[in-house]
């Protein structure tokens, strides 16, 4: 029983990697508010090497609609621009030869679609990633009966992680719907 309450744990503990995946891939999903996290993915060239943004600037938003960037060197405000332009954000950076200003435009009505269907499509990587947990788990636990683990408590344990399926299955729902919600909400 105690192999199957060890599957049981990992099996948690991998679906729940997958939902903070999921978590953090929306957070680069802007809805119209602007957030130092829509930068997280940011690579910028530093020395020559390929370093995060936030490791070589300050990034704030003074209102909803501006991020405000401030390199700790000058000398990479070109880099920090070009990487942001050539990010798939869309975002302008401005340059005032200190700091870059990027302003959030406002969400068009067509703009706000194609962002639901990104974030229903990262919805469904993060069922699949469950999915393919549960499919491991599954059999891992029928491995189980060469072992001489009865065929009833095979059965509970492919039960609880159907359980443990839905239960985080439902979660990406509601993360997903509540994005949405925060998308197509002018």
């Amino acid at each position: 029983m105690e192999e199957i309450d060890l599957i049981l744990e990992d099996t948690k503990e991998r679906m729940d990697k997958s939902i903070q995946f999921l978590i953090t891939e929306l957070k680069k999903i802007r809805a119209g508010k602007a957030t130092p996290s829509m930068l997280d993915g940011i690579m910028v060239e530093y020395y020559g090497v390929p370093t995060p943004l936030l490791q070589v600037a300050s990034i704030t938003t003074p209102d909803s609609r501006t991020l405000f960037i401030k390199p700790w060197e000058k000398t990479i405000i070109q880099d920090i621009e070009k990487s942001i332009v050539n990010s798939d954000l869309g975002l302008n950076p401005q340059n005032d030869g200190e700091n870059i200003i990027i302003n959030i435009p406002p969400l068009t009505e067509e703009r706000r679609l194609v962002l639901v269907k990104q974030i229903k499509s990262e919805g469904e990587k993060g069922k699949i990633s469950i999915r393919s947990v549960r499919k491991e788990s599954n059999e891992l636990v029928k491995k189980l009966s060469n072992e001489g683990v009865s065929e009833d408590a095979i059965s509970n344990g492919e039960n609880e992680i159907q359980k443990i399926t839905n239960n985080k299955i439902n979660k990406i729902d509601e993360i997903i719907k509540s994005k949405e919600v925060e998308i197509t909400t002018i």
